[in-house]
């Protein structure tokens, strides 16, 4: 089909759905895909949260934990596929959720969705900027304190970095939504060609490796918790690395207005763009548990705390090689950030177009690039907000990776995980009445749709856990600044959301609104909000 027809056939399943064609319609299915694979980015998640895995489990957390985990997600992203095919809107999640279920169903899954993208979005240029702190470090570079060897102030240097990434990446935005589809693109084969350079270094840079018993045996316990609790507390700990790399797939819907063949392009983006992650992220766990070979130091530079990840470099290879790994690994986190406020702003402008989040004629405005700026810059705004506890470590001093940055790690994966399942529910309910889409699972969904909402029940369990002994409340050692916050962010949201639905919302919110009729009715004849 020529361009102009599948945009054509685009424009009219749009319209179908009750929707104008308002964003720009500029990327192609490569490029769909290529934002989902940006987000997930093997170069950030293996990279900032390999020590999550390494001392809560070992090298088994990674070697078996990986490829294992990787099995329900892809699962999850199936399921997804088949509702984006029959569904291919910016709302996305929010939207088959309210279709399914109705207006309650949609308003809790997008407030969900909007919390897990906002805490992505921090907790991606969090982490890059840490690692881009680091990395400047390495070269003397002192301007963010990252050639200090006091934790604090290289955590207040590295906050204000991250200040800094996150108006870098809004800017980047609001330049354009055709110019980030090209960023994706480019970040897609940084991707691929960085990840095999890094494989070659830690191949044949290293002067000895680890042995295959130690990468697919050996346990560790790190993490201040008894022995007796590995199996069923620490090792599900250790999953938090798989769990939150491979995630922010929903970009592919979000991005389904300014798509191509929307209905195949987007859902083939989301399973493929899982796929293709879990096989590249599995080889580059690999190899650097492979070159863990001093494992004493390791451990004594990661209770220090240095990344893991980090401390496996500097101790298997050269300066020079240190330095290599790491901005690529750096580059790819920040190419990862920016299509992480991407999806999130397009989430946003979609949740404020049905008039869900207060001021919504705000950030549902697009400019004369027809790009929701606004809500690009409220999104970045509350990244950094939600993300400011990271600024305090411990009073010890002692955590490079301070708690606050797994807290809104988990804060992510439970907000996105749960925004995923409610619609997946839905469906499997609904059963065989669901119209599907030109792409779609046939009778698989009567098993795959309760499976993917058991998994996603248990994760939910496991990533509100106290992180460490220090955040049991009932322990000794108990420091407010350990606390794995993620069960108070997404407990408090689910209470107001639900106490605003219960007073008022359920009122005034009926779910996805069409705005070729009711918007326009609602604005009176006014000139629109939107921009041509």
């Amino acid at each position: 089909m020529s361009t102009t027809g599948t945009l054509d056939t685009d424009e009219q399943r749009l319209a179908e759905l009750g929707y104008k064609q308002e964003l720009s319609r500029s990327w192609s299915g490569f490029q769909n895909f290529a934002v989902s694979f940006t987000i997930i980015s093997i170069l950030a998640g293996c990279f900032t949260t390999y020590g999550q895995a390494w001392n809560n489990g070992g090298p088994v957390a990674i070697s078996w934990g990986w490829p294992l985990i990787s099995i329900p997600i892809l699962i999850i992203g199936f399921c997804m596929s088949e509702l984006v095919s029959a569904y291919p809107t910016a709302g996305g999640i929010y939207w088959w959720a309210s279709k399914l279920g109705g207006a309650g169903w949609g308003w809790f899954t997008g407030w969900f969705n909007l919390i897990g993208l906002i805490a992505v979005t921090a907790s991606v240029d969090y982490g890059a900027s840490l690692f881009l702190n680091s990395t400047l470090g390495f070269y003397k570079v002192d301007w963010f304190s990252g050639a200090s060897l006091n934790a604090t102030t290289f955590l207040h240097g590295t906050f204000f970095l991250f200040l800094i990434v996150l108006a870098v990446h809004a800017v980047v935005n609001i330049a354009g939504s055709h110019f980030v589809a090209r960023i994706n693109g480019v970040s897609v084969w940084w991707h691929v060609a960085g990840v095999f350079a890094i494989l070659l270094v830690l191949v044949f840079a290293p002067a000895h490796h680890q042995s295959l018993k130690f990468v697919f045996t050996q346990r560790f316990n790190n993490s201040g918790f008894g022995i007796h609790m590995y199996w069923f507390y620490i090792l599900p700990l250790g999953f938090l690395l798989t769990q939150y790399t491979i995630t922010g797939f929903d970009s592919c819907a979000h991005i389904s207005e300014e798509t191509h063949g929307a209905s195949t392009s987007a859902a083939k983006g989301i399973w493929r763009s899982i796929f293709y992650s879990a096989i590249f992220g599995w080889i580059v766990l690999l190899a650097l548990t492979f070159a863990a070979t001093h494992v004493t130091a390791i451990n004594e530079k990661a209770a220090g705390g240095a990344y893991v990840s980090i401390a496996i470099l500097e101790t298997a290879l050269g300066t020079g090689w240190v330095k290599f790994v790491l901005i690529i690994s750096t580059v790819g986190q920040i190419f990862c950030g920016a299509a992480c406020l991407t999806s999130a702003s397009r989430m946003c402008y979609a949740f404020s177009r049905d008039g869900a989040i207060p001021g919504w004629r705000t950030w549902s405005r697009v400019n004369s690039k027809r790009v929701p700026a606004n809500a690009v810059i409220f999104m970045a705004v509350l990244a950094a907000l939600i993300t400011v506890p990271a600024y305090f470590p411990s009073k010890k001093g002692e955590a490079i990776e301070p708690v606050a940055f797994y807290a809104v790690v988990s804060i992510a994966v439970i907000g996105l995980y749960v925004a995923y399942v409610i619609p997946i529910f839905l469906r499997w309910r609904i059963g065989d009445a669901f119209q599907v889409g030109p792409w779609n699972n046939g009778n698989k969904y009567k098993w795959m749709n309760p499976f993917a909402t058991v998994w996603v029940g248990l994760i939910t369990i496991i990533f509100i856990l106290p992180l460490s002994p220090g955040g049991v409340p009932w322990r000794k050692e108990f420091d407010w600044s350990l606390v794995n916050y993620a069960p108070i962010v997404t407990g408090a949201m689910t209470l107001i959301v639900g106490i605003w639905w219960l007073v008022s919302a359920r009122h005034t919110f009926t779910g996805p609104r069409h705005t070729i009729s009711e918007l326009d009715a609602e604005l009176g004849g006014a000139a629109p909000a939107q921009s041509p």
